[in-house]
């Protein structure tokens, strides 16, 4: 039996409770435009800390910040994941899931972190569709919900040009046509163009967002592996966020070596693109962080072989010191493991001070950190386009005492009357946070 596989059976026989190594640092160590990062600590066993996924218990919602409210907008979906709000003012949301992936399951590694997934409540088969929530009447609830699209394949990331609107699903951006006001589509897709995909899927989500002038759209690609371990022949077009031509489906790479992009959005000052992104594992609680920063066109992020600009990960080979010589340091780090997903500028918002110009970042929360990071929405100040300061809570609270998961945030959106929306895939709730009354 091989080492990898001793090691994650012993994991196993644990319970897949707390195990491995512990952090030295806070979570606002690594956080800001120049986090700490320490020595690797590689361990025998990886850092298995996970948060079992128990849902809200009645009466239960997360805790607001001072000056905001929270309350539930939509209850009683299925795994939703990702948020996009319509010019009519309604809101869809992916309800999904990871696609079957048989070749990212196999051996004991793969069978351990299935277990593990499935602990914090990413073990759900995906509904596969896009709900429309529409909140006739403005009062901040959701009256109605229909199944706006169905049949796809792990949607997630959604976008509207004039009447076309793309879904990015797991293997292919498609477009469907769309009228203002639409509660159902039911025309058949026209596919622009694959994304990787397959039985070898690691990191599943697409994000898709057009350009300003609706001429391109920009599609998120995470990497097929941890730190390419599954050959590098298997990361063709993927740790990228891909430029595709609207017009044609013509694609390149705009940015590549960023491990696991998911959140995009436009910095309203700058007009830069930004992404927020999910940084490697098993090196310690304290590496690497999760980070937010804007995209250059044809930048190279580190990814597998260097992180946080230049450091080399030396578990990676052959190592490319010409590619790592070239790598591009991030804008801002938002904490080690916090699985950051979601983000989402403070344009349009009606939040009070500090949340009036920034960033929100919904942060999934960590299984490889001990103590646990993220399971919150933060709020990344800006000024004159750049970030800066300290993040702050926005929403906090979704593990209880005895640190289980009732809720886990991933996309964060700003809705038509201002208030910000938190998709949240294990409390199975969309909440939306205002100004307190």
């Amino acid at each position: 039996m091989r080492k990898p596989q001793l090691v994650f059976i012993i994991a196993l026989a644990g319970g897949l409770a707390a195990c491995g190594e512990t952090s030295s640092l806070q979570v606002s160590d690594g956080t800001g435009p120049s986090p700490k990062l320490p020595e690797p600590n590689k361990t025998l066993i990886p850092t298995v800390n996970i948060a079992p996924a128990i849902g809200w218990p009645e009466g239960k919602k997360p805790v607001a910040a001072a000056g905001t409210q929270v309350a539930a907008f939509a209850e009683g979906l299925d795994h939703p994941r990702w948020l996009y709000v319509l010019p009519n003012g309604d809101v869809l949301v992916a309800e999904t899931n990871a696609p079957p992936k048989p070749d990212d399951g196999q051996g004991i590694r793969g069978w351990v972190m299935g277990k593990v997934m499935g602990r914090a409540g990413a073990g759900v088969p995906s509904p596969n569709r896009i709900t429309l929530l529409r909140d006739k009447d403005h009062d901040g609830v959701a009256e109605t919900r229909t199944v706006f699209l169905e049949n796809l394949n792990s949607p997630f990331g959604m976008t509207l040009v004039g009447n076309d609107l793309y879904v990015a699903d797991t293997d292919r951006l498609l477009r469907f046509h769309y009228e203002n006001g639409e509660t159902a589509i039911k025309s058949q897709p026209i596919k622009i163009v694959d994304l990787p995909g397959g039985t070898l899927n690691h990191h599943w989500t697409k994000n898709v967002i057009a350009s300003k002038d609706g001429s391109k759209l920009y599609v998120t690609v995470g990497s097929n592996s941890n730190v390419g371990e599954n050959g590098m022949d298997q990361e063709e077009g993927r740790a990228a966020i891909w430029e595709v031509d609207r017009a044609t489906g013509n694609h390149r790479i705009f940015a590549s070596g960023i491990r696991n992009p998911n959140g995009l959005a436009w910095e309203p000052q700058s007009g830069a693109l930004w992404t927020a992104v999910n940084e490697r594992d098993e090196i310690g609680s304290d590496l690497v962080p999760d980070y937010i920063t804007s995209v250059k066109d044809g930048g190279f992020y580190g990814w597998p072989y260097s992180y946080y600009g230049q450091h080399v990960d030396i578990r990676v080979e052959p190592q490319k010191p010409d590619l790592v010589a070239k790598a591009i340091a991030p804008d801002y780090a938002v904490g080690p493991h916090t699985a950051s997903l979601g983000l989402t500028f403070a344009e349009g918002g009606k939040l009070p001070a500090p949340f009036t110009q920034g960033a929100f970042i919904g942060q999934h929360g960590s299984w490889n950190r001990k103590p646990h990071s993220g399971y919150k929405v933060i709020f990344v100040p800006f000024s004159a386009g750049k970030p800066t300061g300290q993040p702050v809570d926005v929403l906090t609270g979704f593990l209880n005492d005895e640190e289980k998961a009732m809720g886990r945030p991933v996309g964060v959106v700003i809705d038509q009357q201002g208030g910000l929306l938190v998709a949240d895939d294990v409390g199975n709730k969309v909440w939306r946070v205002s100004a307190a009354r």
